[in-house]
């Protein structure tokens, strides 16, 4: 659960970040340009993502948040050279800095969230033994 989770907050940034982008240059919201945009960045995520096997500790700042992070903006730009997009320095810098604040910033947040144990007691429960019969404190007394 948690590996789809962080995958899918990767993606998120990516396309916030795109979403924006294309915003304030006037480009349109449409899905052919956001996709034109973000696959790019999506792909570079991606192998970051397997480079650092994020599978395995997906939440984690070091080294999976750098490692993806840094593979999506210098893959995602390899790639939009590539395919004759735009790479001018200030868009290399406005989407490292960006990217990076999205993609180390939920991280960061996370680490801040207590960790979820399965849903949370409903209120007024009183905890039960095995058998279903309400447990006792030690004397017999609920």
């Amino acid at each position: 659960m948690q590996r789809a989770v962080a995958g899918t907050l990767n993606a998120v940034c990516v396309l916030v970040f795109v979403g924006i982008g294309r915003s304030s240059h006037t480009e349109g919201l449409t899905a052919a340009g956001v996709a034109r945009t973000s696959w790019p960045f999506l792909a570079g995520a991606a192998v970051g993502w397997v480079v650092v096997r994020a599978w395995r500790r997906p939440v984690a700042i070091v080294p999976t948040g750098i490692v993806v992070w840094l593979a999506c903006v210098a893959v995602g730009m390899a790639l939009r050279m590539a395919s004759g997009q735009g790479t001018a320095s200030t868009f290399v810098l406005v989407a490292l800095v960006f990217v990076g604040i999205e993609i180390l910033g939920w991280r960061a947040l996370a680490g801040l969230a207590p960790p979820f144990r399965g849903s949370p007691p409903t209120e007024g429960a009183r905890p039960t033994a095995s058998d279903g019969s309400p447990r006792t404190a030690v004397g017999g007394k609920p």
